[in-house]
């Protein structure tokens, strides 16, 4: 009997649990985890919802002014994007508070909800439709998100503003930071211009990227409010508003581009390759920031890892029905966006093919209207 006890309790250590040797019971999550968990759900929820309401918005707004996609702001006029917009501050302000009680490496996979709600919601509401099997990618994303919320870190315990900002300023987290916004820049002044329209991942990269950064900020301004409303006052550390300030930069240019994403491309796609371009880069930025795998084993890490990956193939098996449930895309419709006029014309009245070319399958300059094969707009 009490080598069975011993053996239970040891298993347990190695999962990361704790053991209440009192009453025998089994706790896995810290009260602060569980806490970050509940915000973190009911973050995804909020948002889920506000990816399609805004998503509403923005064809209703483009369909009387100026898109988002090509650089209009209609939608600020638009109540329905207002209702999305308050919809989503809503959310993110419950994962704001959800990282000033658990690990990002907690709080950030279980966007993977926001995108089973978003999904299920443009089948139903916006008519994207949703193949069976990506109610097994669905799936899929529930199964990996439990993974990790299981075996996920302690939280870090940090007593002052002053401590993020000395892990922030390491020069692992600095190259890192240096390095994202580089590539920011060089994907807003060149790429985006030129191929933001037809490639989505200029978009979502600058969303996912400033992302990381904005995701680190807000931990380090949600640590230093929990700790000011415990009685250990951090408004008067010029740290805490540098890191306000970072923020506020990253949510806005975070937000354009997001908008630019929704405007211009479907929904289905959007919401599951954005998750997986910023929970990936979140993850690296915390582990590199807040050193959250130092205080975990080899075990608890490969199991994270896994979990992880399992999310991966619940979007990816999102995003690749998505195409099956479209069917295949014409190599001549590849760089249309979503909006183009489906009566042959185009911007500025220029027809966008002609009856006699189509009929023999090739547009002007002897480019083919069609292959035997299927094309895609992403690989």
């Amino acid at each position: 009997m009490a080598a069975t006890a011993a053996a239970a309790v040891a298993a347990m250590e190695v999962g990361g649990g704790v053991v209440d040797t009192g009453s025998d019971s089994y706790r896995g999550m810290s009260s602060d985890n569980i806490k970050g968990l509940i915000m973190a759900l009911s973050s995804s929820i909020f948002i889920g919802v506000s990816f399609i309401v805004k998503k509403k918005g923005l064809k209703k707004a483009g369909a009387s002014g100026v898109r988002a996609g090509v650089g209009g702001y209609s939608y600020l006029y638009e109540p329905l994007w207002w209702t999305g917009m308050i919809t989503m501050i809503v959310g993110e302000i419950a994962n704001f508070a959800a990282y000033a009680f658990a690990p990002a490496i907690l709080v950030t996979p279980l966007g993977a909800l926001s995108i089973i709600i978003s999904a299920v919601l443009a089948h139903i509401i916006l008519q994207e439709k949703l193949h069976i099997f990506g109610i097994l990618g669905c799936a899929l994303c529930v199964v990996g998100s439990t993974t990790i919320v299981l075996h996920a870190p302690q939280e870090r315990e940090i007593e002052s503003v002053r401590e993020v900002w000395d892990l922030a300023t390491e020069p692992a987290f600095l190259f890192y930071a240096t390095l994202v916004i580089a590539i920011v820049l060089v994907l807003i002044f060149h790429y985006v211009p030129q191929y933001g329209q037809t490639h989505i991942l200029f978009y979502i990269g600058v969303c996912s990227l400033v992302g990381s950064l904005s995701v680190m900020s807000v931990k380090a301004l949600g640590i230093a409010l929990k700790l000011t409303l415990s009685g250990t006052n951090q408004l008067i550390y010029p740290q805490t508003w540098v890191f306000a300030m970072v923020v506020t930069i990253c949510v806005l240019t975070q937000m354009n581009y997001l908008n630019k994403a929704l405007d211009t491309f479907n929904t289905a796609v959007v919401s599951p390759i954005y998750y997986v371009m910023f929970t990936s880069l979140t993850i690296l930025a915390s582990v590199i920031m807040f050193k959250d795998w130092d205080r975990q084993n080899l075990t608890q890490i490969v199991t994270e890892m896994c979990g992880f990956v399992t999310i991966l193939s619940g979007t990816f098996l999102l995003h690749k029905t998505k195409d099956m449930a479209d069917g295949p895309i014409p190599i001549g419709m590849m760089k249309l966006p979503k909006h183009a006029d489906e009566d042959s014309f185009g911007q500025e009245g220029i027809p966008l093919r002609r009856h006699g070319d189509e009929e023999e399958g090739f547009v002007q300059d002897g480019i083919p209207l069609r292959r035997q094969e299927s094309s895609r707009i992403l690989p």
